[in-house]
């Protein structure tokens, strides 16, 4: 058997290395400075692009894309070159694809303070971006497809089956959610309304969650955990049953985000029946790995790489448990839009996909620069600094949840709400917020330490940018495999092709059953006479509202129960939103729902609200906004705007984009005279009096029982 002679590409992993400790501190940061800015709006200084609001989403994409996103990549391209061994098919797109992800990364930094964001979770970035983000994504599969098919080795190990079905679902994913109609090149709406929109949005923004901070991570789990615990992996046909039950299964379950909506009890269902369902396979997952260290557990209490593994998958765990509990109405009715979604989702983030990273930059940069861990001692610090900001974190925050969930629902014997205004739980919550803080800056403080740690470890060793290493070429057998019985899996591994296309055909299916009926059964979305387009005005005023990232606090969507009714006016029908691109129902509530805001004040108390909420609200913690009172609107992109409107089906009369203008400055002076006549002297012009606009028409279409 001949022996070819060849070289890994430990260069492009050393890129993704750097960028991942980088990335990881400033997304970390950016938590810490919205973790204090919650309770001490203050701390924005005045300045719009540092606001809680608009940041937020800042801190959510460098966490995501940034360093988790690195981290993928330094993990796969270190790992698929070895498990195949075979060099990168591609070096050139190997470095395409760094710098390319880099100045996605880039962009997204600057759009987002910016207000450039399409206000849609965990895809803010507006279609330019968007646009990048498919090349790039398609420059990796089409170098990790290239390398599968120059390997050396013919079976695919199941870190690889991860590796593709992140590849192609995220495809999927990204393109689906991101059908956009553009007005200008920073401005676009989507090409989905109301129901159907929020449909797509969280079958993306769940699976965003599966096929990104989840399959990726257990490709890295399934190759890096057996290798520092220097054992097999407990089971291999566990693993063939943990791939192909959660590929399947995770698909239908993002309708869980949206129970109690307005969207169809029957998509409701479906997303509970199968998140509960997720459970199965998520700790078939988990088990196989905390399993694989049987033996190896002695190790475990001095290894600082195989604790931040161990607490990485028992995380992992914890939230594939909760999330399917979450799921059941009950229990959901309780904690959705509080911050126990908050604890729920950074045990993921900070447990399992933060430790996991730690873990491996532990294991990889002393092999990368051939050398020993500058200090175990400081590994295991960074551990125990970064395990106690977690538990300070996430136990407030579920502490907080509970508290927030049973004071909306909380009924005096009289029959009357015990707690009608909203800022008595927000205040109540506060201490809570402290400790969340406190435990960010914990987390942050052993990234510092462990940046230290690993630099030092840099400079000891020497590192080798081309591995050379040998392994026999891939023989062609003349003697077909035979599909079917106890070898099927085995058949599928060594075709590469047959595999991708299952895992295509597994994951749409569940996208397909939901989406289908919601697009073509026009009775999943029934109109309501009353509802109306927005005007001219107000759709300036909605559009500010995205640019400002009010939704990152404040939902659209009066769920029926009656503690909502009570507070917020009558629950929300699927009719009301049908010429909404995007959709605003949010997911948390930091302030009160909005839905049925309209006439509920005067305009001079939106006015002075935006002035400085404490005139309004004392105690209030939302930060000021004085530029929209100063800053002229600009209507340049008015008409435009109608006409992308008309294009994606609202009933603007033919021509009326000739007309918006004019009538926009009509209702900006009706407003304007309003606030004159309550002592207030603003320019009919300014943005305050759009934004105004929109608050004041939310909710107004229609009566109570339409």
């Amino acid at each position: 058997m001949a022996v070819e002679k060849f070289r890994y590409d430990n260069q492009i992993v050393k890129m993704f290395t750097i960028a991942t400790i980088i990335w990881g501190v400033v997304g970390m940061l950016v938590g810490v400075i919205i973790a204090f800015q919650i309770y001490l709006p203050q701390l924005n200084g005045g300045i719009p692009y540092i606001t809680f609001s608009r940041i937020r989403p800042l801190h959510t994409n460098a966490v995501i894309f940034a360093f988790v996103g690195n981290g993928i990549f330094m993990g796969y391209y270190y790992s698929i070159q070895r498990l195949l061994k075979a060099r990168n098919f591609s070096d050139a797109l190997s470095r395409i694809h760094f710098w390319g992800w880099q100045l996605i990364i880039v962009c997204a930094a600057v759009t987002i303070p910016l207000g450039i964001v399409t206000s849609k979770e965990y895809a803010e970035l507006e279609w330019p971006i968007d646009i990048l983000v498919a090349l790039i994504w398609v420059v990796w599969g089409v170098n990790m497809l290239g390398t599968i098919a120059k390997r050396r080795e013919k079976h695919m190990y199941v870190a690889i089956w991860f590796y593709l079905a992140t590849f192609f679902t995220v495809a999927v994913l990204h393109i689906v959610n991101s059908i956009e109609l553009p007005v200008s090149f920073t401005k676009s709406y989507s090409v989905y309304a109301g129901v159907q929109d929020a449909l797509v949005q969280w079958w993306y923004g769940h699976n965003a969650v599966a096929f990104f901070l989840t399959t990726p991570y257990l490709g890295l789990m399934y190759y890096f955990l057996p290798k520092a615990a220097n054992r097999p992996v407990f089971s291999y046909r566990l693993s063939i049953i943990h791939f192909w039950a959660l590929i399947f299964i995770y698909i239908w379950a993002g309708p869980h985000h949206l129970l109690y909506s307005a969207l169809p009890d029957w998509a409701q269902s479906l997303g509970t029946v199968f998140s509960i369902m997720l459970i199965a396979p998520s700790w078939g997952g988990m088990l196989n790995g905390l399993l694989t260290l049987r033996g190896a557990w002695d190790r475990v209490r001095e290894d600082p790489v195989l604790k931040f593994m161990v607490v990485a998958v028992t995380a992992y765990g914890m939230s594939t448990f909760e999330g399917p509990m979450l799921s059941i109405k009950s229990i959901n009715a309780l904690s959705h839009f509080t911050d126990w979604t908050i604890a729920h989702v950074h045990v993921g983030a900070l447990g399992w996909n933060g430790f996991l990273t730690f873990g491996i930059l532990y294991w990889l940069v002393p092999r990368l620069w051939k050398t020993k861990l500058y200090s175990v001692k400081l590994a295991n610090w960074h551990f125990w600094i970064g395990t106690l900001g977690i538990l300070f974190y996430v136990v407030p925050m579920y502490w907080g949840g509970v508290i927030e969930g049973l004071m909306w629902k909380q009924f005096t014997p009289d029959g009357f709400l015990q707690y009608p205004n909203f800022l008595e739980t927000v205040l109540q919550v506060v201490p809570l917020y402290v400790l969340r803080s406190i435990g960010g800056s914990l987390f942050f403080l052993g990234l510092f330490v462990m940046g230290y740690n690993l630099v030092k470890t840099m400079k000891a060793g020497q590192f080798e940018a081309e591995e050379e290493v040998e392994a026999p070429a891939l023989e062609k057998t003349t003697k077909p495999e035979k599909f079917g019985g106890r070898d099927w899996h085995r058949w599928i591994e060594h075709r590469p092709v047959q595999f991708s296309i299952a895992i295509v055909v597994l994951v749409l299916i569940g996208g397909l059953v939901e989406m289908i009926p919601m697009f073509l059964v026009k009775s999943n979305v029934p109109t309501i006479a009353s509802v109306k387009p927005y005007t001219p005005l107000e759709l300036e005023g909605r559009d500010l509202y995205i640019r400002e990232g009010c939704y990152n606090c404040h939902s659209q969507m009066i769920r029926p129960f009656r503690s909502e009714t009570e507070r917020y006016g009558e629950y929300s029908k699927a009719g009301e939103f049908v010429y909404d691109h995007p959709f605003q129902w949010g997911s948390k509530r930091t302030g009160p729902d909005l839905a049925r805001e309209g006439l509920k004040y005067p305009d001079a108390w939106h006015y002075r609200h935006m002035e400085d909420p404490t005139s309004m609200s004392p105690g209030s913690l939302m930060p000021m906004f004085p530029w929209l009172l100063d800053d002229q609107l600009s209507i340049d992109l008015t008409p435009a705007k109608i006409r992308a409107m008309q294009k994606l089906g609202v009933p603007y009369p033919e021509g009326y984009d000739a007309q918006a203008v004019k009538d926009l400055q009509a209702q900006a002076d009706e407003i304007a005279t309003s606030l004159a006549l309550a002592g207030i002297n603003a320019d009919s012009d300014r943005e305050i009096i759009a934004l105004i606009a929109y608050l004041q028409r939310l909710g107004t279409d229609i009566k109570a029982g339409q």
